[in-house]
């Protein structure tokens, strides 16, 4: 049953249309998650459905009764109240009980003797047990645990940002509804947490609408992605992996179709070049024709390019950073704290938020400087810092004048040059907006840029603070392209599972002042390790996969059964590969005939699957053998 229908929705912002009468139907159910590129007018949709803003044409409709809870990127809350009366800020019943609850319970605490809190608190327990508050107030604890919110006395006033961001989650998930809409929920908040979000919204009855940059995300939690892209909505079923099978049949149908358009254009012109009698009705309606051929816009192809620049020498030595302190207003980031970088080295950092990692790169970085001990650069580092703060943009330039000034020339690694204008398109500013002013990017935009400032300097050491928040796919996509030929030292701090799969070959913790010794990447094997470990922290040491391999067991070998499984998987596996590859190419010719491709990628699900299963019993076999 439908909950909220878009008709025909047109939104335009200055001289910018974000929407070109678009339609969309949220269901109950569906899981939605938006994507698109900063700028592209997400968020403004978000609040087009949430009923916060109203389109400029068209028609919203939204079912009788609907609840719609909306958690924006910067939430608003009031720093007047404590964090208890933030979250149960609310117009539902549900809600408005467990506040009265919560407050009798902390006004029984202090004063116990009185005769009023006691009997006020038998009256809510009563109501409490006869419409369902204690599972209410279970969930509640659960939610606030999980997000790490704990102190409810504390006044919103005193919260960082993280943790404002997580008090108005907390609000948004109490607070259930008929569609929960949420912006960005996954920036600020860690990867454990992040994992338990997608556990939670996947019990939830409710639908929801999402905009988020985390792929593992949108894999795990969506049912339906939804792609807003130049200002049309083109919607495909299913998770994100799913979306990108699709989403490139789709490419290919549009740069066969923009093919075809030119080719008729140019005919066209051809024959009006030939001088036919202009009074004709024949030619004016040809005319007419090649006018309507030329405001047609198909995908080229060409929107993303995968670019690898002129890379610069890296020595042998890299970083060495001994016993660095840092303290915060009396409190003890880390003490004593080592940390190394040789080249090549591709580091991801994670850990809880507050624990102090992005100092820890500000002072690597030399911007803020440690209490004690020492780091040291090598000579041919040419460092690259891309931080949170978005240091060094210049609001009053225009993007274009931005970039000359920084790298008018930027050499590849080919040896050819490419321009200021060229450089910003390869980061998905097209030529009309490299004219804008600074100021008037929107939030995504200015980081993308940011980003390409950071990396227009060719440098051979790139220190990356959580690069995924605020960025959108595709530029992030954009990114892990470059990174892929980047053969400097890379340290990522990142709570994004996916992408640090993508560039870091290992993975360190930084939680309670104290790095962990280096996992190899994968995050599901970092998970693996670091479950298998004792729950009590390793002693502090420099050689720690040394001691790990003084304990090792003499190894195995295989059983008579297991050598001849391990023979008979090497052929299956080449046999799979020639049928995936059979499919694939099945796929790309299927064009525009959707039932037909929906079919075969359901069938080349079902044949990764038994190729993953294939080749993981494999590699564990051979690694027995070897």
């Amino acid at each position: 049953m439908s909950l909220i229908t878009l008709e025909n929705i047109s939104k335009q912002y200055s001289e910018r249309l974000l929407l070109d009468r678009v339609g969309l139907q949220i269901n109950e159910g569906d899981r939605i998650g938006l994507i698109g590129i900063n700028g592209s007018g997400k968020s403004t949709l978000l609040r087009l459905v949430a009923g916060l803003e109203a389109p400029d044409a068209g028609q919203v409709t939204v079912r009788g009764g609907t609840r719609i809870q909306y958690l924006p990127q910067e939430p608003p809350l009031d720093d007047s109240l404590t964090v208890l009366a933030q979250l149960f800020d609310s117009d539902s019943p549900q809600v408005r009980l467990l506040r009265d609850y919560e407050w009798a319970s902390q006004q029984l605490q202090q004063q116990p003797d009185s005769a009023y809190w006691q009997e006020q608190l038998t009256v809510l327990s009563d109501r409490m047990e006869h419409s369902g508050g204690w599972a209410a107030e279970a969930n509640v604890k659960a939610i606030l645990t999980r997000l790490g919110i704990t102190d409810f006395a504390a006044p919103i006033a005193t919260l960082s940002g993280g943790q404002r961001k997580r008090v108005a989650l907390a609000r948004a998930l109490i607070d259930r509804a008929d569609l929960l809409i949420l912006d960005e929920p996954t920036n600020h908040i860690d990867a454990e947490t992040i994992a338990w979000l997608e556990e939670y919204l996947l019990t939830q009855p409710g639908a929801l609408l999402m905009v988020t940059h985390d792929r593992y995300f949108l894999d795990r939690v969506v049912n339906r992605l939804i792609e807003l892209d130049r200002r049309q909505l083109v919607s495909y079923p299913g998770n994100y992996s799913r979306y990108l099978e699709l989403s490139a049949a789709r490419r290919e149908t549009l740069v066969a179709t923009e093919a075809k358009r030119q080719n008729l254009l140019r005919r066209e012109l051809e024959w009006l070049r030939r001088g036919a009698q202009a009074r004709s009705t024949k030619q004016k309606a040809r005319i007419q024709r090649v006018e309507e051929l030329q405001q047609l816009a198909y995908d080229r192809g060409d929107q993303t390019v995968s670019l690898a620049l002129a890379g610069r020498r890296l020595g042998k030595k890299v970083l060495q950073a001994s016993n660095l302190s840092k303290s915060f207003e009396g409190r003890a980031l880390f003490e004593k704290l080592d940390f190394y970088l040789e080249s090549g080295d591709r580091i991801g950092i994670i850990g809880p938020n507050g624990a102090g990692k992005s100092t820890l790169l500000n002072v690597l970085a030399g911007k803020v400087a440690p209490d004690s001990g020492i780091v040291e650069w090598g000579e041919t580092v040419r460092l690259g810092y891309y931080d949170q703060q978005s240091s060094g943009l210049d609001e009053s330039q225009r993007v274009i004048d931005f970039i000359e000034n920084e790298a008018p020339l930027i050499r590849t690694k080919d040896g050819s040059l490419l321009s200021a204008f060229q450089m910003l398109e390869w980061f998905l500013f097209p030529r009309a907006q490299q004219y804008a002013y600074i100021s008037t990017l929107s939030g995504g935009e200015r980081r993308r840029l940011y980003m390409l400032y950071t990396l227009i300097h060719q440098p051979n050491v790139l220190l990356l603070d959580e690069p995924t928040n605020d960025l959108d796919i595709q530029t992030l996509t954009v990114l892990e392209e470059f990174l892929d030929h980047f053969q400097g030292s890379l340290v990522v701090v990142s709570h994004d599972r996916y992408f640090l799969d993508r560039t870091v070959d290992f993975l360190v913790s930084f939680e309670n002042g104290w790095v962990s010794e280096r996992y190899p990447a994968p995050f599901e094997t970092y998970l693996q390790l670091r479950g298998e470990e004792v729950v009590s922290p390793p002693a502090r040491s420099e050689t720690p996969i040394k001691r790990k391999a003084e304990n090792k067991t003499r190894p195995r070998k295989l059983s008579w059964k297991e050598q001849q499984e391990l023979d008979s998987l090497e052929p299956r596996i080449e046999q799979l590969e020639a049928q995936k590859a059979a499919l694939q190419a099945e796929i790309n010719a299927s064009g525009s005939d959707y039932v037909r491709l929906q079919n075969l990628v359901e069938q080349l699900h079902a044949l990764e699957a038994a190729l993953e299963v294939a080749e993981e019993r494999w590699l564990e076999l051979s690694e027995v053998a070897d």
